[in-house]
């Protein structure tokens, strides 16, 4: 059985039916450029999936990435251990239909100095079950390499290089350790409108003062926009109530969270005759959901790919019966249940149309426009579920799809009949599961490397 690459950047693939299945590995290069990208990072890339599958079968992309030369993806800071390095592969899906499977992966990382290098995830993968039988054709996009930084807190004194002062305040130091104040000292103002300016990076930020009752308000913005709230008052307690208490430092008056990930500015400014003090500043950095899109790199193939043929058989022609295919290896048009059969969504009038095959004159059913159906295809990657587009498929799907078949070794022999247009490659998400041979009963990979455009091959 084999696998050839065509020189047109299509693949020809064994036909289906055989208790053997057809893997194949693909090796690309990628350069990648932008956000933990300082200068162009080369990657080389190497797809596997199998080529032939049973219906019901899940198709399996892996990617496996790794450094190609000295360029490595740098660390944006200083980060304790639990920094995440994600990357998400995408492949177009065609044939029949069009729309996108996306692989996932990702690596926690240690404790990361700024600048230094990342440690890629060693494979991504995303999988898709197919329902009924047809011509997959695959063709690889790009790959995203992402860094999410960990939840993290940090408090930085009144002194500390991201904090600035007009001209009107004064450095206190060596307090009195009852105050409690960070670092035994603080900036202090009884000017009107004196200003303090915070640098800092994160998600949320504190003001750190003392409670007085001789303290006086202050009003707070973040990068030039009013903060909530927008004031706060040492000389009170949070309710309102005056605060009978003099020094009690490491005070927080004021906080703010939410904020989107990234370098801010807090900017304190007295508003009243009274005292102001600065004695600390706390940042936080949430749980992120998303990775900040400033650290994305992206990751484009260096020459064109090649479109990977994929042929999904007949069910009966091949290991297995699909969970959703009548007694006659068909596959059902209203299941009763599971995740595998097709989903089909009622048209616009909010009823589902029931196909009728009409039979031609050789005998075998042909679909007329009327006897379509709409089916929703859901694409799932691990762990984030894709959803791609909704296609229409013929109510009637033929179970033996005839390929281009080249022995291995040997010259063309022969040609079956060329595949219908009007068979559909249904895939429903199989919830992300890594399935790679040995799963299903009477099938064995035979794993192959096809060369690419650079001309690299190996078979194993």
């Amino acid at each position: 059985m084999a696998l050839v690459l065509g020189g047109l950047g299509c693949g020809l693939l064994s036909a289906p039916g055989s208790a053997a299945a057809e893997a194949v590995e693909v090796d690309l290069d990628y350069v990648c450029t932008n956000g933990v990208a300082r200068t162009p990072v080369n990657l080389e890339v190497t797809l596997t999936l199998q080529t032939a599958l049973a219906v019901g079968q899940p198709l399996d992309i892996r990617w496996g990435i790794k450094y190609k030369d000295q360029g490595r993806f740098l660390s944006p800071g200083l980060f304790q251990p639990g920094a995440r390095v994600s990357a998400t592969g995408a492949v177009g899906i065609g044939g029949p239909w069009s729309g996108e499977l996306k692989s996932l992966g990702s690596q926690e990382q240690a404790r990361l100095p700024d600048g230094d290098q990342l440690t890629l995830p060693e494979l991504i993968s995303g999988a898709v079950t197919t329902t009924a039988p047809g011509v997959i054709e695959i063709k690889p996009r790009r790959l995203l390499i992402d860094f999410t930084p960990p939840p993290s807190d940090a408090t930085f004194n009144d002194d500390d290089p991201a904090v600035s002062y007009s001209a009107e305040w004064t450095d206190y130091n060596d307090r009195d350790v009852n105050f409690h104040d960070v670092g035994r000292d603080v900036h202090a103002t009884e000017a009107n409108y004196a200003e303090a300016y915070f640098k800092f990076t994160g998600t949320g930020v504190d003001f750190i003062t003392e409670q007085d009752s001789r303290a006086g308000k202050v009003q707070f913005s973040i990068d030039g926009r009013p903060g909530i709230p927008a004031t706060a008052d040492a000389s009170k307690h949070p309710d309102g109530s005056h605060a009978g208490v003099a020094n009690q430092g490491n005070y927080t008056l004021w906080g703010m969270r939410g904020l989107p990930y990234g370098q801010h500015e807090l900017k304190v400014a007295k508003l009243d005759d009274k005292w102001a003090m600065v004695d600390a500043f706390h940042v936080v950095t949430e749980e992120l959901a998303d990775p900040p899109k400033q650290f994305r790199a992206t990751c484009e193939p260096v020459l064109k790919p090649s479109t990977i043929r994929v042929v999904v058989g007949s069910p009966t022609q091949s290991p297995g019966q699909s969970p959703s295919s009548g007694p006659s290896g068909e596959p059902s048009s209203s299941p009763s249940g599971g995740s595998s059969g097709p989903v089909t969504s009622p048209p616009p009038g909010g009823s589902t149309p029931t196909p009728t095959p009409s039979k031609s004159p050789g005998g075998s059913s042909s679909p007329t426009p009327s006897q379509s159906k709409l089916t929703s295809v859901v694409v799932i990657g691990s762990p984030t579920p894709t959803i791609t587009t909704t296609i229409t498929l013929p109510a009637s799907t033929p179970t033996s799809p005839q390929v281009k078949v080249t022995p291995k070794g040997g010259a063309q022999t022969g040609e079956a009949p060329e595949t219908p247009r009007s068979p559909a490659a249904l895939l429903i998400g199989s919830g992300g599961a890594m399935v790679f041979g040995g799963v299903f009963s009477g099938v064995v990979l035979r794993r192959r490397r096809a060369a690419h455009a650079n001309g690299r091959s190996r078979t194993v």
